[in-house]
C-alpha cells in the first residue's frame, strides 16, 4: 500500500470482512475539487465588504460542511431569515467562482477514480453543502465521462453537516441503503455527518490532517485520488453486483 495512504480501520472494519459496497458518495469542495483556499480567500474578501473582523481558520473550522444560510448565521451571529442569508451567500459564492475559475483544479486523480468507479459498476453519487450555482460551476469545469451523478445540495431544504440528511438523500437517491455506501470527505463535520448516516468513510487530507478525520466507521486515509488508485483501493472492495 502506497506510503501515501493510511489504512486507518481497524481490523473489524477492513474492506474485505465488512459487508458489500454498490455506491460512493463524493463531497465536492476540497474532495472532487480543490477549492477549499479560494473559499477562505472569499470569506475573507466578503467580510471586508461587510466590515466584519473574522478569525479565518475559526470561521473555516464552524462553517465548513455547513449550508450557506447556516454559514452566514454564523458569520454574523445572529438569526437571519433564509432570504436575507442566501442573497448574502450569494455575493460570498459569486467571490468564489470568479476567484477560482481561471485556476480551476480538481483534487488530483478524482475523475480518474470516478471513471474506475462507474466501471465497476459501483454507483456514484454528490452530496454537498454547495448551493446550485457552485454545482453547475464545478461540474462545467470537471465535465465528468458518463451519466451524470445525482447531486445533493446545500439549498434543497436539507440540514448541512454533520447532520447526516444530505448524505441519506444521495442514498435515497442511488437506490441504496446507507450501510453500502462509503463517503469521500476532507472536512471533520463531513467525516461525522457519514457517521450520523450509518455511512463508511475515506478521509481526503487535502485541508485536515488525518488525525482529526478518524473514526471507527473511516477505512482509509489518503492525500488525494492518486493514492487511492495506487493502492488498489477500489479493486479491495467487496462489490455487490446486485
Amino acid at each position: 500500500m502506497s506510503g501515501a495512504m493510511q489504512n486507518i480501520a481497524s481490523s473489524a472494519y477492513s474492506t474485505s470482512a465488512k459487508g458489500q459496497f454498490n455506491a460512493l458518495i463524493f463531497d465536492m469542495d476540497g474532495t472532487m475539487i480543490d477549492s477549499m483556499g479560494h473559499h477562505a480567500h472569499s470569506w475573507a474578501v466578503f467580510a471586508q465588504r461587510h466590515g466584519l473582523a473574522v478569525d479565518l481558520p475559526d470561521l473555516m473550522r464552524r462553517t465548513t460542511g455547513r449550508t450557506g444560510a447556516e454559514c452566514m448565521r454564523e458569520l454574523f451571529q445572529r438569526p437571519m431569515p433564509d432570504d436575507e442569508a442566501w442573497v448574502l451567500i450569494a455575493e460570498k459564492e459569486a467571490i468564489y467562482r470568479e476567484n477560482f475559475g481561471p485556476v480551476f483544479a480538481e483534487v488530483a486523480g478524482f475523475k480518474l477514480f470516478f471513471a474506475q468507479a462507474q466501471a465497476m459498476g459501483l454507483r456514484v453519487g454528490v452530496g454537498t453543502a454547495g448551493d446550485r450555482h457552485n454545482i453547475a460551476f464545478a461540474m462545467q469545469y470537471l465535465q465528468l465521462s458518463g451519466a451524470p451523478p445525482p447531486v445533493v445540495g446545500g439549498d434543497e431544504g436539507l440540514a448541512g453537516k454533520p447532520e447526516p440528511a444530505i448524505f441519506l438523500e444521495v442514498a435515497k437517491r442511488l437506490n441504496t441503503p446507507a450501510d453500502n455506501c462509503i463517503v469521500f470527505e476532507d472536512a471533520p463535520f463531513g467525516i461525522e455527518a457519514a457517521r450520523r448516516a450509518g455511512m463508511r468513510a475515506v478521509a481526503i487530507c487535502t485541508s485536515h490532517p488525518a488525525h482529526q478525520l478518524a473514526g471507527p466507521h473511516v477505512m482509509a486515509a489518503a492525500n488525494n485520488f492518486l493514492d487511492l488508485l495506487e493502492s488498489k483501493f477500489l479493486e479491495t472492495l467487496n462489490v455487490a453486483t446486485a
